[in-house]
């Protein structure tokens, strides 16, 4: 992307987050990267889902006092029943976002350039330094913004920032290899073996995904893949078993596997979205090791994620 005439890349950003221990080694600063192929279910992050920004609302912080419908100049917002509501006419302005002075509002997602996400990483530079951390750009999906995510890793490379990517792994062979290659790690996340239950909970095929993944460990890339545990989704036996038989053969370093948790379904009521797993409850620890231990006993070096 282009921005303001000028060759610098740009992208849609939805937040940056610091002090971050989860994603990579060490302390490090999350950059949110706007857009995603998939919309799984249990996405702990939905307003990164559309690649446009987007206006979320809290109706708990809501006075109904209507300074934003009557700010709004698109006519966008009514009052039904004890809500504040947006209709298709919202162009995105943000004009009610700066009207609402109870902050009910709030924009998800602004275009930056390169040199301002710099900018940003480069204030926890000492927590790198001192912690061995860096940046991880999550998302969202990366590599649906390849040019900005190119730029920002061989801006990072230059000031010997570590790097890490997060990616879901939905994304053309030629990016995830090349662009790829330029990090220092790749969490790859692996939601399920079966295509069809694959496309039902996450609403695209995984086909390629699973290939970019086997393209990334035979060009010698450093990858960690990523399971997250659904309890209903992927953690009976035979979804267990699926797993081990097609990651054993790989030869990876590290399998983490992160238990699911509810921290996202807010975002949903404040988008205006159903949440879909309103009645699943995390796994038990007892699940999650044995789900760990099944995977040890097939060769797999697997860690439970905190």
């Amino acid at each position: 992307m282009l921005c303001n005439g000028h060759t610098e890349a740009s992208g849609v950003i939805f937040h940056i987050m610091r002090f971050s221990v989860h994603d990579g080694p060490g302390i490090r600063t999350a950059v949110f990267f706007k857009g995603c192929p998939l919309s799984c279910w249990w996405c702990h992050n939905p307003e990164s889902q559309n690649s446009a920004p987007g206006i979320l609302y809290s109706a708990e912080r809501c006075h109904l006092c209507g300074d934003c419908a009557a700010a709004c100049p698109h006519g966008a917002i009514k009052r039904m029943g004890e809500r504040m509501t947006l209709n298709d006419h919202c162009r995105l302005c943000a004009t009610c976002v700066d009207a609402c002075g109870a902050e009910a509002r709030s924009l998800a997602g602004r275009t930056m350039t390169v040199t301002e996400i710099v900018a940003e990483i480069e204030r926890d530079l000492v927590f790198f330094d001192e912690s061995g951390g860096g940046v991880t750009f999550t998302g969202g999906e990366p590599f649906g913004q390849p040019a900005l995510l190119e730029a920002l890793l061989r801006a990072c490379r230059g000031r010997r920032i570590h790097t890490t990517i997060e990616t879901c792994g939905a994304a053309a062979r030629e990016s995830v290899l090349r662009i790829g290659g330029l990090a220092d790690l790749i969490l790859y996340d692996l939601k399920m073996l079966d295509p069809g239950r694959h496309r039902q909970y996450t609403g695209a095929p995984n086909r390629n995904i699973l290939e970019n993944l086997e393209a990334l460990v035979a060009a010698g890339r450093p990858v960690t893949v990523r399971i997250p545990v659904v309890p209903g989704v992927n953690d009976a036996a035979a979804d267990v078993r699926a797993a081990c038989d097609y990651l054993a053969p790989l030869g990876l370093t590290q399998v983490d596997l992160l238990p699911y948790h509810r921290a996202g379904a807010e975002k949903y009521r404040r988008l205006g979205r159903e949440y879909r797993m309103e009645q699943t409850a995390p796994p038990a620890d007892v699940t999650m090791a044995a789900i760990a231990a099944q995977m040890e006993a097939a060769g797999i070096p697997v860690k439970i994620a905190e």
